[in-house]
Order: C-alpha cells, then structure tokens, then sequence
C-alpha cells in the first residue's frame, strides 16, 4: 500500500513512522509512506499557504490552490482515495479501516489553523473522516491514527495476524484483558483459568470476559452487531445482561 501525507509539519508526523509497527513495516516495505511538505507549494517566496476567511471572524484557513496543486502534483495522474481528516466528517471506525485498507493508495491531507477552504474537499473529491467527537490542533494527529489503524488490516504489518482478529471492535466486542507475570500483585491474582493450561476455558473464559467488559462499557456495540453473534454467544450476552441488571436487548427473531 501506498501512501502520502501532506501536512504542515512533516518533523512529527516522520518521528512516528520512524518507529513501531509501522516503521517496520515501512523498513520491510510492506507499506509505502511519503510524508510531503505543504509549504512546497506555498502562494509567494515568504511561504503563504493560508489567508483570512471571507465573511470575516477569527482564524486562517489554507487556500485552495495551494491545496488542490499539492494533491494534484503528488498524485502525478494516479488514482487514490483522499482523505480530509475533519471533525465534521464521518466517525472512523473498524469497519471503515477494514474498508480503506483495501485501498492501493491513500492520500491524507492534513489542515491547520481552521482548515482548508472549502473547495478543496469537493475538488478532490475528499472523504472527510472524524476520530471522534472533538477538536485537535490539526489533521496531523487523526491521520496518523487512522493509518495506524488502517495499517493494522494489510497483510504483513503486524507479525502475527491473530492479535489483529483478537483488536476490540473486530468483532463487535472489546478485547479480553490480558496479563502477565507476577500471578499476584497488591492483592491482586491473575483469574485461576489463564493458569489451567485448560484451551478451551481459557477461550471460554476469554469470550466471556470480553462479553462481560462489552455489556458494562459499550453496550451500543452488541446491540449494533447482536445477530452476528452466533447463537450460543447471544444466550451467554442474556446471562451476563441479567446478572449485570442491564436491559434492552433485541429479541430473538423467529
């Protein structure tokens, strides 16, 4: 997979690729990331990317020429999926980077100050996508997240695929907690199953904690994806439910 990042402020964004999963998959070359310099393309010799906002109020906003021409130069004709991270884009999800990481190249374009002018989403076309339901500084961090995230479902990145299938919301559910040495800690003792060399209950116990922690903190998630669940999963979701006083889930369909 191929893809650009074209931001204000390389420096941080490359200090992140360089390590992790996905400075080693860059180092394999599973994955091709090129981090470019907005101001290349800047307006005049003293570097002008952005300009005060028609209609007046506080703030700059990157123009469109600058913009379109860097996305245009680095593209060179090829085909990608651009992508305008923004508050007031679509919620990233699972699914979505399940869905973008089928993609051949992913161009991201990262804004400052209070964004781009507007045009520049509907020249490129962009998908305008929202980690969430808050402001940050810039697109720098949100892109770097959903390529983190994206990244995770190409083949190669991460060295063993069955912890990408194990990752909350693959499933629907939040991931099982984990734990390690010592067995016991300020009074606290690793669950006596993990220690069974039992497979199957540790799987069972696994699954169940993994429903448990979904039903207290994300309900929305297995109501959402309820009937995906095979049936003997969704009776062992009742149970916890009762014994959790939670209640509201979707009836059996006939």
């Amino acid at each position: 997979m191929r893809c650009d990042i074209l931001t204000l402020f390389p420096a941080p964004v490359e200090a992140y690729l360089a390590v992790g999963v996905l400075g080693k998959a860059i180092a394999a070359g599973v994955l091709d990331v090129r981090v470019h310099d907005l101001r290349r393309w800047a307006m005049n010799r003293y570097g002008q990317v952005d300009d005060e906002v028609y209609g007046g109020g506080p703030g700059m906003a990157i123009m469109a020429p600058v913009a379109v021409r860097a996305v245009e130069e680095v593209l060179a004709g090829e085909p990608a999926r651009v992508i305008l991270p923004d508050p007031r884009g679509r919620v990233f999800t699972q699914e979505l980077a399940r869905e973008l990481a089928g993609e051949q190249r992913l161009v991201f374009l990262c804004g400052r100050y209070e964004g781009f002018d507007a045009r520049v989403g509907e020249i490129l076309k962009a998908d305008e996508i929202s980690i969430g339901d808050y402001v940050v500084s810039g697109g720098e961090l949100p892109a770097l997240v959903i390529l983190d995230a994206v990244a995770r479902q190409v083949r190669g990145v991460v060295g063993d695929p069955d912890s990408v299938v194990q990752d909350s919301f693959t499933q629907g559910l939040l991931d099982f907690p984990v734990y390690t040495r010592p067995r016991e800690f300020r009074g606290l003792a690793v669950p006596e199953v993990l220690l069974s060399g039992d497979h199957q209950k540790v799987a069972e116990h696994r699954r169940d904690a993994s429903l448990r922690l979904t039903l207290a903190r994300r309900p929305d998630l297995l109501l959402r994806h309820f009937f995906q669940l095979p049936s003997e999963v969704r009776k062992k979701v009742r149970e916890l439910a009762r014994e959790l006083g939670i209640s509201g889930l979707p009836e059996e369909r006939s």
